[in-house]
């Protein structure tokens, strides 16, 4: 099997740079594969050599692998039966070795992959009482340390005894540094702003401070240097952060006894920070912005001296998923784009050299999207990417499609939805309506609570700005959309009938109030912030589900759901499929058995692509191709 002929994401990188693994597309559930690399001389390019699917004995997809610091153990997150309750496992680098350990307990619900501290994985684990627990466990002796319990806390980083945790619901997250038996707030607060992700560079102890030089000299408040240094050494972090600002940006943080200093390491007044990586010699990091509406900018920045080298060329117009060797020498990131399935890439960083791989085949028939901005009722400036189908002149069939999150983004990424649209000659406008991220810490807040009535009216402005420029017939314009995109369909069609005339809703709610009924505890624990309280705001969440509007409902609806979702229930799409053919609607509810809130086989992701084209195109009273 051609490993490197199918679509792929997730890579990393082993830290001495001698094999990479990720997970890869097959027949079935995603999996996890290593790869190993040989070099014809020192500072050659790597070459893929040999090759071994990690097997689990759980079915499932995988979602994150990650190598040890001593490249000896691969640990890798997997979700048994598609569902959203995970499990972590670590197998050794040894492709003689076929055993497999489970490393959370048996009774745990859900277990989150997060990193290495030495020879311990670092895991967060959640049980019903939405407590979050950070755990360090040994692989080899299953021996556990408990780091930190809070309501709702997610480990982050951990290295030589020093801690990161972050807190706080979606869209208002700060972080602590646990270090000594001390909690240490990062930043002050600051409601509404996000840190996170974070590293620990590294933890300095007392005896080294007179000997500070390099990256020390450079970023170390000057009180910190003296040899007589009181205050028993420094913790040094870089994480990204909008905290007093609007834009996310990369800053280094050092924490002493005497507090934090913050320092900004990148900052761009016309990009966010999208994510990065640093390498364990605390070298390099590999830093990708999100810019010009949703591509990837990928750039290193040398820590040693505070430089930003110019960005590095990418086959593909979204970069996501760094890792780094070590060292720095070795970088790997997950590429993708319209017509361009995600795919792991290899860079060389010394010679900014791409290791040759095969890469997925492009899908045929590629339309190259155009960025489309717009104003709202209210003066908002909104945006989408438009997807033109081949040889529409003047309006024709439209599908919008609306992103998850809400604080997703549409970007010009694969979209394994719109190929089989645009093949039947329906036009896709992805949307990014208020709530969506990449445009500022104000607009990911445009949404929040009562202001979602502002973000569901977006949607209908979407509609008439199409029909406006002459894009979409008025008769056949449909709202598509996964999650939140899901509810927002959902919720277009119930309070703003007459706009759309099609709709397709994938994994969507219908109901705020039961949505936080039957969700996993910690999800709608996070999710509060967005929508609102349960019971402090169930009157807003009432009024905002668009099952209290069904008898407005007056479309064909299509609802597309996993079976083994938890994260959106599937009876939210049950309920709402059940009251439309109660009173005699056009509404059908298709459950795909073995799937959760993302569809992770093939074949399954292109049957919810065909059954989308084909609701339409019934609804329309269109030929089905």
């Amino acid at each position: 099997m051609d490993l490197f002929g199918r679509p792929s994401r997730g890579a990393s990188v082993s830290p001495d740079g001698s094999a990479f693994a990720h997970i890869i597309e097959v027949d079935g559930y995603p999996r996890a594969v290593q790869r190993y690399l040989t070099r014809a001389h020192a500072g050659a390019v790597p070459q893929v050599s040999t090759s071994r699917f990690v097997k689990l004995p759980v079915q499932g997809p995988v979602r994150k692998v990650i190598h040890s610091p001593d490249s000896r153990w691969l640990a890798c997150q997997i979700d048994p039966d598609g569902g959203e309750r995970s499990q972590v496992w670590v197998v050794t680098n040894d492709p003689a070795d076929k055993q497999a350990w489970r490393i959370n307990e048996a009774e745990d619900v859900n277990a989150e992959l997060v990193g290495w501290d030495g020879n311990r994985i670092a895991i967060t684990v959640e049980d019903d009482d939405c407590i979050g627990e950070s755990r360090l466990v040994d692989p080899a002796t299953r021996e556990v340390e408990i780091v930190d319990r809070r309501r709702g806390g997610r480990f982050v980083d951990s290295w030589a005894g020093s801690h990161l945790v972050r807190q706080g619901p979606r869209c208002d997250r700060s972080m602590v540094l646990i270090h000594e038996g001390r909690e240490e707030p990062l930043f002050t607060p600051d409601p509404g702003s996000t840190t996170d992700p974070g590293h620990v560079v590294d933890d300095q102890k007392p005896m080294r401070l007179p000997h500070v030089s390099g990256w020390d000299a450079l970023y170390l408040p000057a009180h910190q240097v003296a040899p007589d240094d009181p205050l028993g050494g420094y913790v040094r972090i870089v994480a990204r952060t909008d905290h007093s600002a609007d834009r996310l940006h990369l800053v280094l943080l050092t924490v002493t006894r005497s507090g934090v200093s913050q320092r900004v390491l990148a900052q761009r007044d016309d990009a966010e920070l999208d994510d990065f990586t640093v390498s364990d010699d605390g070298s390099t990091a590999a830093l990708v912005w999100n810019v010009r509406g949703g591509f990837s900018e990928l750039q290193l920045l040398s820590l040693a001296d505070g430089s930003l080298l110019e960005p590095i060329p990418v086959n593909g117009s979204v970069v996501t998923e760094p890792s780094l060797s070590a060292d720095g020498s070795l970088l790997a990131v997950t590429v993708e784009g319209p017509g361009l399935p995600r795919s792991v890439e290899l860079c060389a960083t010394r010679t900014r050299e791409w290791v040759e791989i095969t890469r997925p085949a492009r899908v045929p028939d590629l339309v190259r999207p155009v960025f489309h901005t717009f104003r709202a009722r209210d003066g908002l400036e909104l945006n989408g990417w438009l997807y033109c189908a081949p040889g529409q002149e003047g309006p024709g069939p439209v599908a919008v499609w609306f992103h998850g999150g809400p604080e997703g983004q549409a970007r010009p990424e694969y979209s394994y939805i719109f190929p089989t649209l645009l093949s039947a000659g329906i036009t896709v406008f992805a949307a990014n309506v208020r709530g969506s991220s990449g445009f500022g810490r104000a607009f990911v807040h445009a949404d929040d609570l009562d202001r979602r009535w502002a973000g569901i009216t977006d949607g209908i402005d979407v509609a008439q700005e199409l029909i406006r420029a002459g894009i979409a017939d008025p008769t056949r314009i449909a709202a598509t959309g996964r999650s939140y995109g899901g509810y927002l369909t959902n919720a277009l069609i119930a309070f703003h009938p007459g706009t759309y005339t099609a709709a397709v809703a994938t994994c969507g709610m219908s109901d705020f109030l039961t949505f936080y009924e039957t969700t996993e505890p910690w999800i709608g624990g996070a999710a509060v912030s967005k929508y609102g309280h349960p019971l402090a705001d169930a009157e807003l969440l009432a009024d905002l589900s668009p099952l209290r509007k069904v008898d407005a409902i007056d479309v064909p609806l299509l609802a597309i759901h996993g079976g083994s979702d938890t994260n959106v229930p599937v009876t939210e799409s049950k309920q709402l499929i059940a009251a439309l053919r109660a009173r005699g609607r056009t509404a059908e509810c298709v459950v795909f058995d073995g799937e959760g809130h993302d569809f992770t086989r093939p074949a399954n992701r292109q049957r919810a692509a065909d059954l989308t084209r084909d609701w339409l195109l019934e609804s329309w009273d269109m030929p089905i191709c």
